[in-house]
């Protein structure tokens, strides 16, 4: 074959392949320039049925880099490209990097998967293995919480998914628990109305279900008593509460002559014994 034919040969071959190519390039532009619009008709169809704003950005997503992806695959099937060669090749070599981003592979299914359960949403106060606050976003990667004292705790999703999460906010109303010893000399049943009633008068704490006193358990020198109250935390700050039932309880003790007792410790001396010596003494 001389160079002539060569290169008649290949223009040939170049006429041929390139109306394949501008219509993978259109196919792949069109795909590009759909993709926006549409991850945002996604985006407003989901946000008005769906509360939470973290499968709302999942939803987009995923409208977003599919629409992109299928033009891409379009697009290169349309220049004779071995699409199904080139992903099984891809899923080859994916299981050696597989190895090397699995922490991410899990953190990323775990957090489809609480996205999809949502055993908490954004706002929400919770506690979360050893940390407590409020959620402030969750991705797909991470869940990111405000502690109580103002920091910010970036918690991989599969360590949420595996710990025990507690939701306080998941009902209004929250139960407290105060203890309190009493002298034995004490009226357990006067002492046990008159802390009901105080409990009662405390701002925040809920008529129903009713506040208690009830006894707990017979003490070396004191009687526990164990004081319950129930707070709408939607409604009211719940250590605001706890901490105004404390006050309450020590003042109303002091004013009706109430024996809040303390730890006693006995200490007994025997009379006979012999005083050792000071080195110095001798």
């Amino acid at each position: 074959m001389n160079i002539s034919q060569w290169f008649q040969d290949l223009l040939q071959q170049a006429l041929n392949f390139l109306p394949h190519l501008v219509v993978g390039i259109i196919v792949f532009a069109a795909a590009v320039l759909l993709a926006k619009p549409a991850s945002r008709w996604v985006e407003k169809k989901a946000a008005a049925r769906i509360a939470d704003p973290a499968i709302t950005h999942l939803l987009v997503q995923v409208t977003l880099w599919g629409i992109i992806i299928s033009g891409i695959v379009v697009g290169l099937e349309q220049v004779n490209f071995n699409v199904t060669g080139f992903v099984a090749g891809l899923g080859i070599a994916g299981l050696t990097v597989g190895f090397a981003l699995q922490d991410i592979t899990r953190n990323f299914v775990a957090g489809i998967i609480l996205m999809t359960r949502k055993p908490f949403k954004i706002g929400d106060t919770v506690t979360i293995g050893s940390h407590s606050g409020a959620v402030l976003s969750i991705n797909t990667r991470d869940t990111v919480i405000k502690t109580f004292d103002g920091e910010t705790v970036i918690l991989p999703n599969i360590n949420v998914f595996t710990a025990a999460i507690v939701n306080q906010s998941e009902l209004p109303y929250q139960r407290r628990t105060v203890k309190i010893r009493l002298g034995y000399a004490e009226d357990i049943s006067r002492a046990s109305q008159v802390f009901v009633d105080t409990l009662n008068s405390v701002d925040g704490v809920l008529a129903n279900p009713p506040a208690t006193v009830l006894v707990e358990q017979l003490g070396d020198s004191a009687v526990s008593l164990v004081a319950r109250f129930w707070v709408d935390q939607t409604k009211h700050s719940v250590l605001k509460v706890h901490s105004d039932v404390v006050q309450s309880i020590k003042e109303i003790a002091e004013k009706e002559h109430i024996d809040l007792a303390h730890a006693i410790q006995v200490v007994k001396l025997q009379e006979g014994l012999e005083t050792p010596a000071l080195p110095d003494e001798k």
